[in-house]
């Protein structure tokens, strides 16, 4: 299985990857199709899951429970948009209007096929709109496309 950190004070060798996802059957059903499609992402990449958007929020701008920790900053976050507390839309704009954050990569991963939802992701900045495949060939082929093109052909910068 892919290195799952534990906590969220955790600090990783591997690049860290943020999964921001409310659903137990959801998280766990990505991190076997990440573990089936790609062996090389599995050792080459952390992820951390965090369970609500006030808790993302919370992490990433380093504030309540992670107020003045040197949290590892993720190199992309793959964001559910239907989330107790602030919800996905809410996470992006806080996120791309913050200098230090704007670089970082937010792919959504949803059950919503509503256009509102899909213009309002890109309008806050959203750097992808992916919906949640149902079937575990279609999950497999969508988290190997996504990692291809994220993590394989996109170059990253360093410190996003």
């Amino acid at each position: 299985m892919p290195h799952v950190l534990t906590s969220p004070w955790d600090h990783p060798s591997q690049p860290l990857i943020l999964i921001v996802e409310d659903s137990d059957e959801d998280f766990y059903t990505f991190l076997r199709a990440v573990d089936q499609v790609n062996a090389e992402v599995t050792s080459a990449y952390s992820f951390l899951r965090l369970e609500d958007g006030d808790d993302a929020i919370d992490y990433l701008f380093r504030q309540g429970d992670y107020d003045g920790l040197d949290t590892p900053k993720p190199i992309a976050m793959l964001l559910d948009l239907n989330l107790p507390g602030t919800d996905g839309r809410e996470v992006i704009q806080e996120v791309k209007q913050h200098d230090d954050l704007r670089a970082l990569p937010i792919i959504v991963l949803t059950t919503s096929r509503n256009e509102i939802d899909i213009k309002c992701c890109y309008r806050y900045g959203a750097n992808s709109y992916l919906l949640k495949p149902m079937g575990s060939e279609k999950i497999k082929m969508t988290v190997k496309t996504l990692f291809q093109y994220w993590f394989s052909l996109t170059i990253l910068p360093r410190d996003s």
